[in-house]
């Protein structure tokens, strides 16, 4: 059994700090190997690596910096199928949807690579006489990431090429759950020629993460994960004087209209809330069917396609759904359906009924999609995210009705509307209180080169990921105002100066 360890100075290094947790493969219940835990210690020695090698990578032409993120990006392209598969084993996500997460990832890249065009300043000549104004973008220093286990891939990559093209330097903390594609993210980063300390990976804990946050030479966090964590980051970091952008939970909705495409919206709900098997910050886990006979419709719809779901191993090409990360993790989503039934909610169709019969996966982290109707926004299986395969039906009788629940909910990621009507659809993008809206979307995760980012309590900070959004994050700007000695005399100015 091996130790996955960290990566500090373009180098692969064992731990010294002792301790160590499992890393379970979920399809089968085993432990696959260990992961190690970090010491502030060793922190501190990717961070000391980090900052070393910045001055020179920040003086890096940007276009030399990008053309090593130009050849990562064909690396990850030609081993797109390795990576998908070291999620998968780790995660349990099906091997086509870790594909999927990859290619996501692999667009920040392909934007990141733009740094020449995106970085250029802005200059005003004669602001005054003889005077001349222009500022530039100039990177941070050391920043870091800390992201979370359901896109062990793809939310790194959300980060670091935008912060390393930028002149940054990386220091990543991924989830300790699945932490194997992080490693061979660097060692291709190395590949592709990136210098010695400019990228690093310390496994561990919340012993990991509050080095981080107090470290005095890490100018910025980056997060991903759940909100209460996601505002303690935001919180400890900036009290550490360190700008942050920390993404939280979700609780997103999906409004089905009396005129949508029944058939669309069902496929649609489908994918959106049981892909991952639900374990995505942007699954839908709550269908908004307007009026009961929309409601009625949906579900007769929607129950044989769940029943029908194909949960297995994602060595397994006919599954549509793998496994939960942990045990943990599925003992808490068989909580909230034994808490939706006693609360008064109707199970429809019940995931905790599924067994896995394939040989070799019987103690496997399992269990169906489910589907839950008359739910109401006092129940917890309303409020909370679930991070499972679970779909609440709220019914509401009208449009407003359905807008009304939406925002009343705490989280504000994302949110998905299915009409034929171009009123409303307009009205719902533009008076909704969530950061991403879908219209005849589900999922409506932005690419590349927007932004990624909700509101209220699934934001914590003043910037969203990836996009524009994410070079200002990583940069701040510099003006300067300039004027050169032309010979003729000047007299000291003793008045605020207007140089107009």
């Amino acid at each position: 059994m091996t130790e996955i360890a960290h990566f500090i100075n373009n180098a692969r290094v064992a731990s010294t700090s002792g301790r160590n947790q499992p890393v379970f493969n979920p399809a089968t219940g085993e432990e696959a190997n260990t992961v190690a835990l970090a010491s502030t210690a060793e922190v501190d020695a990717a961070v000391a690596a980090a900052k070393a090698a910045w001055p020179a990578w920040s003086k890096t032409p940007a276009l030399r910096r990008a053309r090593i993120l130009d050849k990562f990006k064909n690396i990850l392209w030609d081993r797109a199928e390795d990576l998908a598969r070291a999620i998968s084993a780790e995660h349990g996500k099906t091997h086509d949807d870790a594909l999927g997460e990859v290619t996501r990832g692999i667009e920040v890249v392909e934007f990141a690579v733009g740094a020449p065009s995106f970085l250029k300043g802005e200059f005003s000549e004669n602001v005054g006489t003889n005077v001349d104004s222009f500022n530039i973008r100039q990177a941070l220093g050391v920043v870091a990431g800390i992201t979370p286990f359901n896109f062990p891939a793809m939310v790194p990559l959300w980060m670091f090429p935008v912060a390393l093209v930028t002149g940054n330097t990386f220091v990543l903390k991924p989830s300790e759950r699945d932490p194997s594609a992080s490693l061979l993210l660097a060692e291709w980063l190395k590949e592709a020629g990136l210098p010695d300390g400019v990228f690093n990976v310390v496994q561990g804990d919340k012993v990991a993460v509050d080095a981080l946050l107090e470290h005095p030479d890490v100018k910025a966090i980056s997060f991903v994960g759940s909100t209460p964590i996601a505002q303690y980051i935001h919180q400890t970091g900036t009290a550490n004087g360190k700008r942050v952008q920390a993404l939280g939970g979700a609780k997103n909705h999906m409004v089905i209209m009396p005129d949508a495409d029944l058939d669309m919206a069902a496929n649609a709900l489908m994918g959106a809330a049981f892909g991952s098997a639900g374990e995505r910050c942007m699954a839908i886990s709550v269908a908004v069917p307007v009026t009961d006979a929309v409601a009625d419709a949906l579900i007769e719809k929607l129950t044989p396609m769940i029943e029908s779901l194909k949960v297995g191993p994602s060595t397994d090409k006919d599954s549509d759904m793998g496994p939960i990360v942990t045990a943990q993790s599925l003992e808490r989503i068989h909580g909230f359906l034994d808490g939706a039934e006693a609360e008064g909610a109707k199970i429809v169709v019940d995931g905790r009924e599924f067994k896995q019969d394939k040989q070799g996966y019987e103690n496997g982290f399992y269990i169906g999609g489910s589907l839950v109707d008359n739910v109401e926004p006092d129940m917890r299986l309303w409020k909370e995210e679930i991070f499972g395969p679970v779909l609440s039906v709220v019914r509401r009788n009208t449009y407003d009705d359905a807008v009304a629940l939406i925002d009343q909910c705490e989280y504000a990621n994302g949110t998905a509307i299915f009409t034929r009507d171009g009123d409303t659809a307009r009205a719902f993008s533009q008076d909704i209180e969530v950061g991403m809206v879908g219209v005849n979307v589900p999922i409506p995760v932005p690419m590349a080169f927007h932004s990624f980012g909700g509101w209220k309590a699934s934001i914590f900070g003043d910037h969203h990921m990836h996009g524009m959004e994410g070079v200002r994050f990583y940069t701040r700007i510099k003006t300067t105002t300039q004027r050169w000695p032309t010979g003729q005399r000047t007299d000291p100015e003793f008045t605020m100066p207007t140089l107009g």
